[in-house]
């Protein structure tokens, strides 16, 4: 139930910080609706030039921080292919990442 609750909080917190027009880890809405598709299995296409030009614009070190977040499979998001988009944008990831 714990990780039902975090899940929701989560996924309300992110839907009300778009809906007030703010961007998370300086990623936008449009943003995140552009790598979408790359980052939902089964068989994501390669990032577009718009998702990569948000990630270039993004605070990945703040992205890597939701990796093991409960919000990225509640989103329909696979965290493993989430984390193979900054080098095929051609962005190095973070250390710690």
């Amino acid at each position: 139930m714990g990780f039902l609750r975090t899940a929701a909080m989560a996924i309300l917190l992110l839907s009300m910080t778009f809906e007030g027009g703010e961007a998370v880890c300086n990623m936008t809405q449009e943003g995140f609706d552009a790598c979408k598709p790359s980052v939902t299995p089964p068989n994501p296409p390669p990032p577009s030039v718009a998702c990569c030009k948000a990630l270039a614009n993004a605070d990945l070190p703040c992205l890597c921080s939701y990796k093991n977040s409960p919000l990225l499979p509640a989103l329909g998001i696979d965290p493993g292919l989430a984390m193979t988009l900054p080098p095929k944008c051609n962005l190095k990831l973070p250390a710690n990442c």
